[in-house]
């Protein structure tokens, strides 16, 4: 069992035809019939059915298909490690935040990670913090930035920021937050779009108010931010963010903030996977991120100013 057939068997499993993997893998179909006829017979087992619209994976066939693919994937990682043992970081590195974290950091990361490392590929992936979870754990992304990680031993957990959470409305503040700090009651009464649960911000507002035997009042639902910041400056109702992440909506009197008493908070990291190693380029980028998030907290952009 030869790397390159498990190679061939994945692709024509993922397109569902010989014609098509053998267009993209760039060989001549005899080729294929010939590596996957060699593969069923060292296997005993037929690893395709033939439809009349394709192909379809046997019961072995999706046997072998789980394996194959950790086998490709594996022995992409360690080609990568081996190329990326030089000085200067080389290959592939992916990285995944939330959506409130991204729109304050991916810009600036992506400009100076390609400007200082043009010869590194860059993916940046945005999704709520357990999407993200899920992503570093699956080996889909090297580096994961979440919210409240939780503690398991796959993972290496550094902290990079408590973030202070605040209410944000509309400037003319119909439901009358007034003008100091809001204290949990006041906020329970206050309509807020606010994400679904099991979105990590939900459960924070959530056992927030819950503490003082309170719960949100939630007018809407909406897991999208732009959406909700959008719905906000049109006055429909409230909501609870990072100061981050609204900073120029707050500064250019589009939205109007303010800090909620005791402090609501979370814990944002930098996290990655004990179970593999870490490329050079993925502590490069790691060590990028960390100190991008300092100067943001250096710069008085991260939180508000007191």
């Amino acid at each position: 069992m030869e790397l390159k057939q498990l190679e061939y068997f994945l692709t024509i499993a993922e397109l569902g035809a010989f014609s098509r993997a053998a267009l993209r893998l760039s060989v001549g179909q005899p080729v294929l019939s010939r590596q996957i006829a060699a593969l069923e017979q060292e296997l005993g087992s037929e690893l395709y059915h033939r439809t009349g619209r394709g192909i379809v994976l046997t019961d072995t066939g999706r046997l072998l298909a789980e394996h194959a693919r950790a086998m490709v994937e594996r022995s992409a990682l360690v080609k990568e490690e081996f190329r990326a043992l030089g000085e200067t970081p080389i290959g592939r590195v992916a990285i995944g935040m939330p959506p409130s974290v991204g729109v304050v950091l991916t810009t600036s990361l992506v400009d100076q990670f390609h400007r200082e490392f043009p010869q590194v590929s860059l993916r940046v992936t945005e999704g709520f913090s357990g999407h993200v979870l899920e992503w570093l754990i699956d080996a889909r992304i090297d580096v994961a930035v979440l919210y409240n990680a939780p503690r398991i031993t796959t993972l290496f957990v550094d902290p990079l920021v408590t973030d202070e959470l605040i209410l944000l409305g509309p400037p003319d503040d119909p439901a009358g937050a007034g003008i100091g700090p809001v204290n949990a009651e006041q906020l329970s009464r206050i309509p807020v779009i606010l994400p679904s649960r099991p979105h990590g911000l939900r459960i924070v507002v959530d056992d927030f108010l819950m503490r003082a035997g309170l719960a949100p009042n939630v007018l809407v639902e909406i897991d999208a931010m732009p959406s909700t910041l959008n719905l906000i400056e049109r006055g429909l109702a409230y909501t609870i963010l990072s100061y981050s992440c609204v900073q120029q909506l707050v500064l250019t009197g589009r939205i109007r903030s303010w800090p909620i008493e005791p402090a609501m908070t979370r814990t944002m990291v930098l996290a990655t996977s004990t179970q593999r190693p870490m490329t050079r380029a993925a502590r490069t980028l790691a060590r990028m991120v960390r100190a991008q998030i300092q100067s943001l907290v250096d710069r008085n952009l991260w939180h508000p100013r007191p």
